[in-house]
């Protein structure tokens, strides 16, 4: 089958495709005939650094996401040919994921979905809308009466939180570092230049999602409202630490703070993601699609920003 392998630090220029042999099916794990995939910010991170850590398995295929049908289902009583979505978990890492034709998932990250949408669309969804989705509801238990602040909006996460906060009937409030990327967060109720700091800037907000990450998320916490919830998802900001946090001066009185961590899906969440797509009849975004045999050229465009919103690979 053809993959792309990693063994060593890889810049766009230096992906090649191989040909690999199909995975032999064992127990406890089933064989997904890939349709299509997602890139993710944690691929590239991978490329560029992660792979010279001792924890990563070495050759490895990477993706932390893909969705196809079952090509073999060892013993896990799912059916050849139905429809999965997969993700995390140790995907592409621990593991060989999605850059290939097929990819040998354990049972346990594998989950059947119901939906008629277009692989290009359905590749769009596992990653950033379960993200987005444990983001809104699992962390700042999003209802229709809040004001949301998604800062660093103009990224795949940040148009999937806005799809899906505007869906169920809350004003939006969303930022970008640059002028000229506002069109692409007019769906929002308020579009802002973010500058470094909103304190002082924004009212009303009752919960944030802050997807530019430490950076940010001193200025984030003292923007809200009193009683307001912030979570911490993204990494956009190029800060991984808060060096020097001291909860006690450093998050106001009556706000709270959480972050999602997305190892863990669960057919549960996966099942309400997609009904609430069904039910407010919407169609994952993506900013553009390429066939796998220009998988470089959908790395290129990732490692120089070029395309606006999730890029899919399909087969």
């Amino acid at each position: 089958m053809k993959a792309v392998v990693l063994d060593e630090i890889t810049g766009a220029n230096d992906v090649v495709i191989s040909e690999v042999p199909i995975p032999e099916v064992r127990p406890g794990w089933v064989l997904v005939k890939i349709k299509a995939f997602g890139l993710n910010h944690s691929e590239k991170l991978l490329r560029l650094n992660e792979i010279r850590a001792d924890y990563i398995q070495k050759p490895v295929i990477p993706g932390i996401e893909c969705v196809g049908e079952i090509a073999n289902p060892s013993d896990s009583g799912l059916a050849v040919g139905q429809k999965v979505v997969a993700l995390m978990g140790g995907m592409g890492r621990s593991f060989n994921g999605s850059y290939a034709e097929y990819a040998l998932l354990p049972r346990r990250i594998v989950f059947p979905i119901e939906s008629d949408l277009p692989w290009e669309a359905l590749g769009a969804a596992p990653e950033t809308y379960f993200t987005a989705w444990g983001s809104l509801f699992e962390c700042l238990r999003l209802t229709t009466e809040d004001t949301l602040l998604i800062r660093g909006a103009t990224c795949a996460l940040g148009y999937a939180a806005m799809q899906i906060a505007k869906a169920l009937g809350c004003r939006v409030v969303a930022t970008t570092h640059r002028e000229e990327k506002l069109p692409l967060i007019a769906q929002a109720d308020e579009a802002l230049i973010d500058d470094g700091k909103l304190t002082g800037k924004i009212s009303g907000v009752t919960k944030a999602l802050d997807l530019v990450g430490p950076k940010s998320l001193r200025d984030t916490l003292t923007a809200v409202e009193k009683g307001a919830i912030v979570c911490q998802t993204g990494l956009l900001g190029g800060v991984y630490a808060l060096n020097g946090f001291d909860p006690i001066k450093d998050i106001p009185n009556g706000v709270y703070l959480t972050g999602f961590f997305s190892n863990y899906p669960t057919q549960k969440v996966i099942d309400e993601i997609f009904a609430f797509l069904d039910d407010k009849k919407l169609k994952p975004k993506y900013g553009k699609v390429f066939d796998f045999e220009n998988v470089k050229d959908a790395i290129f465009s990732q490692d120089n920003g070029s395309i606006d919103g999730k890029i899919v690979v399909k087969w």
